[in-house]
Parts: C-alpha cells; structure tokens; sequence
C-alpha cells in the first residue's frame, strides 16, 4: 500500500470510527457534541495558533491563491443555488443552502488533519492561509444571502445589520481568536515560555485525530432523511466541480506546486457542518444540508483520493 492511499484509509478510518461509536451508542450523541466543542473551541484555534506563530509563510502567494480559490467558490455556489432551485424547484432559501453546500468545504475538522497527514506542516502553512480568509468571506456571504432570501419580500438588505452581524460572529469565533492571537504574538516577535509551548503543543497535537472521530459522530447525528436527489447533485458539484474550477485556476495563475495542490485538495473536501448551520438558521434546508454533507462525506474516501492522484500528476 503506498504512503498516499495509507494516509487517505487513515484519515477516513477515523471518520469512521466516530461514525460507529455513534452508530452502536458506545457514545451518547451529548459526547459527540461535547468532542467536537473541544476540537473546534480549543484543539484547532491553538494549532491555528502554534502555525502562526511558527510558520514560514515565504515563497506562498496568498493573492493568487484566494483569487483562485475564492473564484471557484463564487462559481459553484451560483451552480449549486440554480440546481436547487431550477431543477429540484425548491424556493431561494432552500437554494442558497444548495449553494452553501456545494462550496463550503470542510477545512476546519477534516481539511486540517488531512492536509497534515497528506503534505505536512509546510502544507498546513499553506492551509492556514486560506483558513484566516474562508470563514469571514465564507460568513459574510451566508450573512448578506439570509438577509435578502430569508426575511420578508418586502424587507431590504440593511448594511448596518449584515456588518454587525458579521463582527460579533467574526471574533467571538475560536478559531479566528486562534489566528488573531498567534498573529499579534508573531509580530511582537516575544518567544513564547517553554510551559506555555509545551501547553499549546500538547493540546494542539490532539487536533487532528480528535477533529476526524468528532467529524465521524457528528455524521451519525445527522444522517440521511430524504432530499437524496439533490443531495446527490449537490454532491457532484462539491466533490468534482469545485476541485477542477480550482486546479485551472491554479494552473492559469502559475501558483507554486504546493499552493496549488493544497488549494485543488481543499476544494475537493465535502461540505461540513457550517452548511447544515446555515439551513438551520434559515429554518429550510436542514434535511438537504445534512444528506449532502453525509453523502458527500462517504463519497470523499474515493474523490479525494482522485484528486490527490490528478494534482499530483500535474503538479509533480
């Protein structure tokens, strides 16, 4: 078995795990949610951290990238929006969770330990780049596309509404504080204590393994409950249109190889929880979301391994 399909069964396996300690109620869904709190709340905003403050972001393009990436989400989220809602005739509401769905990739509890396992902490440098930039891009959007589909016709866009409500979900979120602070303390150029670096190694160590087990419970919480149609549709958007809007962006733009491998297998992740949160909020959706998060994750074991075998033929 080579290193790369080693590192693929690996990273799923313990999505699976999580799934079936769900699935048999070893685990009580309240554990579940509890994991994922810790991984999301403390063990990925200190590795976040730990990047910032260490990295060596040089020879990393972050322009060219975020246009690349971000382009491509533009894209596939309006794919996603018009399948939901020409093809399945679903109302705008419900088409806007299509299209969060097929754009959102999980880059936080699958993406992180994935790209680490994959291309290691030069990649995760890499990552932590388009981390800084796709939750804030990725929630002003939710925030701006709620606003004009899910309130009354008659009500307008109001700017001071959406920026207030961006501000006060942008920094009270742990993983943005992570990247903030590790920002703050780089620039002050202070070398952290030995106590406080074995601290943030320790937990931030955790990160990866207890992020996928978490990922593998919050699939069993959520499920498959009708909506498969568009789920699959969906699907096919997040796991196939959005890594190749990518890679011919990356290519177009000559990003270096590592940029752009990491870029390509980003997008080609599965949506993650963000989106079933979306639809929640909306109060539309949340069977959709849910089926094509899950949907979408199961396929993935066999996607990303394509595209990790396409990206690396193109880029070396």
């Amino acid at each position: 078995m080579s290193p790369l399909t080693e590192t693929v069964l690996f990273v799923f396996s313990l999505v699976a795990l999580g799934y079936l300690a769900g699935y048999t109620g070893y685990l009580r869904p309240a554990s579940g949610e509890g994991i994922s709190d810790f991984a999301v709340s403390v063990a990925m905003p200190l590795l976040l951290f730990q990047t910032m403050v260490k990295a060596d972001f040089h020879g990393v393009a972050p322009w060219p990238l975020w246009g690349a990436y971000f382009t491509a989400v533009a894209i596939t989220w309006a794919a996603g929006h018009v399948v939901t809602t020409r093809i399945f005739g679903r109302d705008a509401r419900a088409g806007v969770v299509g299209g969060v769905s097929s754009a959102y990739s999980n880059v936080v509890l699958l993406g992180a330990p994935f790209i680490l396992g994959i291309f290691g902490p030069s990649g995760f440098e890499v990552l932590s780049l388009l981390v800084s930039v796709h939750l804030p891009i990725m929630m002003m959007a939710s925030i701006v596309l709620f606003e004009m589909f899910g309130r009354g016709s008659g009500d307008h866009v109001h700017p001071l509404r959406v920026i207030r409500s961006f501000l006060r979900r942008l920094f009270i979120n742990p993983l943005i504080i992570g990247i903030l602070l590790g920002l703050a303390w780089r620039l002050s150029g202070v070398p952290l204590p030995g106590l406080v670096m074995r601290l943030v190694d320790a937990l931030a160590n955790t990160a990866g393994p207890v992020a996928l087990f978490a990922m593998g419970l919050s699939l069993r919480r959520f499920g498959i409950s009708g909506n498969v149609r568009p789920a699959l549709a969906l699907s096919v958007l997040k796991l196939f249109l959005m890594p190749a809007l990518v890679l011919v962006f990356v290519w177009l733009l000559g990003l270096p190889p590592l940029t752009a491998k990491v870029a390509v297998v980003v997008a080609a992740l599965p949506s993650g929880i963000n989106s079933y949160l979306i639809a929640v909020q909306f109060n539309t959706g949340q069977a959709l979301a849910s089926n094509q998060m899950t949907i979408a994750t199961a396929c993935a074991v066999l996607t990303t391994a394509f595209w990790l075998t396409v990206v690396l033929h193109v880029f070396g």
